[in-house]
């Protein structure tokens, strides 16, 4: 962005949202340009950009957000994320607007915290919690350079946008405060995210088509790619799903790192969106176990469809390339339908995985949540909705057991899938609950019963 015209904001001692928005305001009004916030502690409550503005934080300039969620009333936001309808910085329906600079976004998560569930090794967040920037039907967006830590909720928000950019950013938030996702594309057309470095509790970079007040979905995911991102994620570094109301296709994930994570490449289809012409191509993996209470347990590749409401059949993952991928394990890699959507033309090629032992041993199962029942835990079970519930057994409802147990690759109701130069190296001797096979291959019969194949 070209600015015609500059503002420069000196640091002020206490709350300065008046003054920022009526600059925002004003540049916008004749013409366009940039608010630059120099260097010093700057306080707000919620911003709200408009088009041809670039809210720009120079190097030493520290955005601190106030830590209330009460302060973004008048930012709210229409799609509504973990029972939050509000951001501390939104844009709806403006056109060229972009975030930049060396700067820094302090974004307080600690005020949000309301305990510590020691059963999972989380913190338990409070009720209500905003994210920290949602932008809203708005074209031409950029994110550069700004450095984003400690978000209370999911960090960046594209909701229906066009032409997105977010390069050269590093989001580092709490790695033990759940929802607490890096960047997420929700129904985006046209989007590059490159060269970021993320490390947070849930997922990295994370593709959705969520569903509006009107009970439809806001609309597809398309023309995607993801590249030289470093992603610490304790959910799913690289994922689509799990709202996927509408369309999702053409997404590319390359040249990308993923280190300290549970799951590395993840693809969850639930809500009746079709997925397809999907590669994640060139990416090092290293995937660890989690407690139970997270969703999965150290695998390299997730890839499941699952009906999340009986009434509504799941969309169709198709046309799946994963190829160049290495690194380590401690879980299996997953292609599993138990939806009659289905998994069609999945490709694995060149892969090369070390196998490992966790400590947890909970990567001996395999999940399939979210599930019917995380929407709405039962009182003599336990759990959080939409995060894990416990049957009144005390077992996580959407971990099953591997047949005889858990093999490298675990491959169900797949039609037509291509391994080529799949090497998992696995230890010898293979430690208790390990399947003797390295892949095991499930079909249902038509009388619903399993046929093996290994």
């Amino acid at each position: 962005m070209s600015p015609v015209s500059l503002v420069a904001i000196e640091p002020a001692e206490d709350d300065d949202t008046v003054r920022l928005q009526a600059a925002i305001d004003g540049l916008s009004a004749s013409g366009g340009g940039r608010v630059e916030l120099m260097a010093g502690i700057h306080v707000c409550r919620g911003l709200q950009l408009r088009s041809d503005v670039d809210l720009h934080l120079a190097a030493g300039a520290i955005l601190r957000p106030v830590a209330d969620y009460e302060a973004y009333a008048h930012t709210s936001v229409s799609v509504i994320a973990e029972k939050s309808d509000r951001g501390m910085i939104v844009a709806r329906d403006a056109r060229r607007i972009s975030l930049t600079g060396a700067g820094r976004i302090e974004a307080g998560c600690d005020s949000f915290i309301v305990g510590d569930d020691e059963t999972v090794g989380t913190f338990i967040p409070a009720e209500f919690r905003p994210r920290v920037v949602v932008f809203e039907g708005c074209d031409e967006v950029e994110i550069s350079s700004v450095h984003i830590s400690r978000s209370p909720m999911w960090t960046l928000h594209f909701v229906n946008c066009t032409d997105v950019v977010v390069s050269n950013v590093t989001i580092d938030n709490d790695r033990r405060l759940p929802n607490t996702d890096g960047i997420v594309l929700d129904a985006c057309r046209g989007a590059v995210i490159e060269d970021c470095r993320i490390s947070t509790a849930d997922d990295g970079v994370c593709l959705k088509t969520s569903i509006g007040p009107d009970r439809v979905a806001i609309g597809r995911c398309e023309n995607i790619l993801v590249r030289r991102c470093s992603v610490q994620s304790l959910s799913c570094a690289l994922k689509i799903g799990t709202e996927t109301h509408g369309d999702v296709t053409n997404v590319v994930f390359e040249d990308c790192n993923v280190a300290s994570s549970n799951r590395a490449l993840g693809i969850f289809s639930r809500d009746g969106g079709r997925i397809s012409n999907v590669r994640f191509s060139r990416i090092a993996v290293e995937c660890r176990e989690t407690p139970d209470g997270f969703w999965g347990s150290g695998e390299a590749l997730t890839v499941n469809v699952v009906d999340r409401i009986a009434e509504r059949t799941a969309g169709a993952i198709e046309n799946l390339i994963v190829e160049d991928i290495t690194g380590r394990m401690e879980g299996a890699i997953t292609v599993i339908s138990t939806s009659s959507a289905g998994i069609r033309n999945a490709s694995l090629a060149r892969i090369a995985i070390d196998q490992q032992p966790g400590q947890l041993g909970t990567a001996r199962s395999y999940d399939l949540r979210p599930t019917n029942a995380d929407l709405s835990p039962k009182a003599d079970g336990g759990g959080r909705a939409n995060a894990w519930t416990r049957g009144s057994d005390g077992r996580v409802i959407g971990l099953e057991n591997y047949p005889g147990g858990m093999p490298a690759v675990y491959v169900a109701d797949v039609t037509g899938i291509l391994m080529n130069e799949v090497r998992i190296t696995r230890p010898t001797p293979l430690p208790q609950g390990w399947n003797k096979n390295d892949a095991v291959f499930e079909t249902v019969a038509p009388d619903g019963s399993g046929a093996w194949q290994n």
